[in-house]
C-alpha cells in the first residue's frame, strides 16, 4: 500500500514529488485509509499477542512468553471481516491495473530461475514446520530439504560486487543455480495454499500467467494472495479452542549442541543455524535470510530493467524508479531498513563500452 501502490496507481513515470504515500492519499484517500486500517489490524494482533508492536520479545526458546487472551481473540475475530474486505479490494484493484504494466511484467526480472519455499507433506504452502522444496522454472521438483541438511542443497558464494553472500542451488552449481524465495517463489513451489479463497485466487493467477510465473513484478500479486490466505488462517486458528491454552512453553537446558531452524518470513525463507556450548552459549552461527537467497536474482533483474529502460546515452528518473521498484518487488523492507550516510541513497552511472561516463543520476 505505502511503498508500491504509488508506482502502480500513479504511474512509474509520474512526478516523483507526488509518487509517494502523500500523493496516494491525495489521489485515492479511501485506499490510503484502508491500507492504514489493514496494517493497524496486523499491528494490533501482534501487540495483543506480544504486548509490543515493533520487534517484540514474545518468541522465546521453547515457545512463547505469554498466552493469547480471550479478549484479543474476540476482538480479532470481530475485526477480521473488515480486514478480509480490504485485502480482497486491494487484490481486485491490483488485477484491474495489470494491463497497464505489460512492459514492466515482461522486463522486471522476467527470467527462468529456480524457486525455493516451504511446503507440507502434501505439497501445500507452509509458513512454519514444513520442508524446503526446490523447483525449476517449469515447476519440476529438483530437491527437497528437511532443513538440517540445507547445506547439501544450498551453496554460499562470495562475490566481488557485494558484501552479501550469494546462495545458489548446489546441485546446479554457481551461478547457474540461482533461485528465488518469497511470495512469488512460495506460490511456485506449492501445489495449493490450503484455504478456499486463496486457492481460488491462486487458480486465477496461474490461468493468467502459467503454472510457474517468472516475472518479479508478480511478487505483488503473490503477496496479495498470501494476505488473503493469512487472514483465512487467522480465522481458522482463532476458532480453535486450544488457541487459548496457557501451556505455552517447554523449559529445558541445552539438549543438543547444534540446531537449524527454517521458517517463511514475509520476504522469504529464513534459515538460522547455530552451534552452542554445554551452557547454551552460541559459539557459531550461520544465517541465510531472504535478501541473500534472492541476491543473484535481484542482480539479474536490475540488469534486465536497465537493458530495457535505459534510452540511448541518457538516464531518466523513470528508469531510476524502475530499478528501485524491481528491488521493492522482491524486498519491500529494504526501502525502510537501509540508509545512506554522507551520500545518495542510490546512484546509477551509465558508462560506454570504453568506460567513459555518459550520464549519472542520483536520489
Amino acid at each position: 500500500f505505502h511503498l508500491s501502490a504509488p508506482d502502480l496507481l500513479l504511474g512509474m513515470d509520474s512526478d516523483p514529488a507526488r509518487r509517494n504515500v502523500l500523493g496516494l492519499i491525495e489521489a485515492n484517500p479511501e485506499l490510503a485509509r484502508e491500507g492504514i486500517a489493514l496494517r493497524k489490524f496486523g499491528q494490533q494482533l501482534i501487540e495483543g499477542l506480544a504486548k509490543e508492536r515493533i520487534h517484540p520479545s514474545w518468541l522465546v526458546p521453547g515457545g512463547v512468553n505469554s498466552p493469547l487472551s480471550p479478549e484479543v481473540r474476540d476482538r480479532t475475530l470481530a475485526e477480521l471481516p473488515n480486514a478480509r474486505r480490504i485485502a480482497r479490494g486491494a487484490l481486485g484493484l491490483f488485477k484491474s491495473v495489470l494491463d497497464k504494466y505489460e512492459d514492466e511484467i515482461a522486463h522486471f526480472g522476467n527470467m527462468p530461475t529456480m524457486y525455493a519455499g516451504l511446503v507440507d507433506r502434501e505439497g501445500a504452502l507452509k509458513l512454519y514446520d514444513g520442508h524446503i522444496r526446490f523447483v525449476d522454472h517449469e515447476g519440476a521438483i529438483a530437491g527437497e530439504s528437511l532443513g538440517a541438511d540445507y547445506a547439501t542443497y544450498i551453496g554460499e558464494a562470495a562475490v566481488r560486487t557485494s558484501y552479501l553472500k550469494a546462495p545458489y542451488f548446489k546441485p546446479a552449481g554457481y551461478p547457474e543455480g540461482a533461485y528465488r524465495v518469497g511470495p512469488l517463489a512460495r506460490l511456485n513451489v506449492a501445489e495449493r495454499c490450503g484455504t478456499p479463497e486463496a486457492d481460488a485466487e491462486l487458480s486465477e493467477y496461474r490461468q493468467r500467467f502459467g503454472l510457474v510465473p517468472q516475472s518479479a513484478f508478480l511478487y505483488h500479486y503473490a503477496r496479495l494472495i498470501e494476505a488473503i490466505h493469512a487472514l483465512e488462517k487467522i480465522e481458522l486458528l482463532m476458532g480453535d479452542p486450544s488457541i487459548l491454552d496457557t501451556r505455552i512453553r517447554a523449559r529445558a537446558g541445552a539438549n543438543a549442541n547444534e540446531g537449524v531452524g527454517v521458517i517463511e518470513a514475509p520476504r522469504g525463507t529464513l534459515i538460522h543455524h547455530y552451534k552452542v556450548d554445554d551452557k547454551g552459549a552460541i559459539t557459531w552461527a550461520n544465517l541465510i535470510v531472504a535478501t541473500g537467497h534472492n541476491n543473484l536474482a535481484m542482480d539479474r533483474s536490475v540488469e534486465q530493467v536497465a537493458k530495457r529502460f535505459v534510452d540511448g546515452t541518457k538516464l531518466s528518473e523513470g528508469m531510476l524508479n524502475r530499478v528501485q521498484a524491481v528491488v521493492r518487488a522482491y524486498d519491500p523492507c529494504l526501502s525502510c531498513s537501509t540508509h545512506a550516510t554522507g551520500g545518495p541513497a542510490l546512484a546509477i552511472e551509465l558508462r560506454g563500452a570504453d568506460g567513459t561516463l555518459l550520464d549519472e543520476i542520483r536520489t
